[in-house]
């Protein structure tokens, strides 16, 4: 069953979503040449921290870190390290959940070490579809409208700019815990699958690769890496469903 938030629960999950947003600007400005992924993981606990909130991430299925810091090649789940310095012209994503008085907040950004003039065209294209695909999806996240809406306007607009959707993982319902129903994911049909409803909050988060949509996990057991070592994109907001449409919870 799929919860439905009354607007208290919405406005508790606000907060959340907003220190989300304000842990990842942080730590976006913190990426630089030079900088480790470490680095940032130690940025994006003391902002979690100084707000008060709890981290979403660590200790989940056992998961070592807050935050997940995935390079290049790598599609979700990286692992921080003191031994992955970043070089200009690096994609890396950056993946950050926290917990307030037991509501959650999810989100994920993409950004280039050194800005996206230092990337290939092609690289930039896909950062783009990426961002536009997230785009796509939200506007489908309206009551009346059905799950299978919000991710088939995500894979069209991948598929058509030429890229390829990640299948082996998907977005996901979000509230007291961090992964709740349904699973979203980024591929499907129009008019399939559940019907949305007003108060239903979801983390909507395309994983996007430059070429196959292939991907396998490294020996960590976390790190999932495109198959065919081209580049990948990730972006995710948490969306609550209202009956003035989709709420953005994750940006201001």
């Amino acid at each position: 069953m799929i919860p439905c938030r009354s607007p208290r629960e919405l406005e508790r999950l606000r907060r959340s979503g907003l220190v989300v947003y304000e842990v990842l600007r942080e730590v976006t400005a913190a990426v630089a040449p030079g900088v480790s992924t470490w680095d940032l993981e130690t940025v994006a606990e003391r902002a979690i921290q100084e707000r008060g909130a709890t981290p979403a991430f660590r200790g989940y299925r056992g998961y070592p870190c807050v935050l997940c810091a995935s390079v290049n090649e790598e599609v979700v789940h990286g692992i921080p390290t003191r031994k992955r310095v970043l070089r200009s012209g690096d994609v890396v994503s950056l993946d950050c959940g926290v917990v307030m008085d037991g509501y959650y907040g999810d989100s994920a950004t993409t950004v280039v070490v050194g800005g996206e003039a230092e990337l290939p065209p092609a690289v930039q294209r896909l950062l783009a579809a990426t961002r536009e695909s997230l785009a796509a999806g939200i506007a489908c996240a309206r009551p009346g409208k059905f799950l299978g809406d919000i991710s088939h306007a995500v894979q069209r607009h991948v598929e058509a700019s030429g890229f390829s959707v990640v299948r082996e993982f998907v977005g996901h319902g979000i509230g007291t815990h961090l992964h709740e129903e349904p699973q979203i994911p980024n591929y499907g049909a129009p008019g399939a699958g559940p019907k949305l409803r007003e108060g239903m909050v979801l983390a909507i988060e395309p994983m996007v690769n430059q070429g196959s949509a292939e991907v396998r996990v490294l020996g960590d057991g976390w790190t999932a890496v495109t198959a065919d070592g081209g580049c990948s994109a990730h972006y995710e907001h948490t969306v609550a469903i209202t009956k003035e449409g989709p709420w953005i919870l994750t940006q201001p």
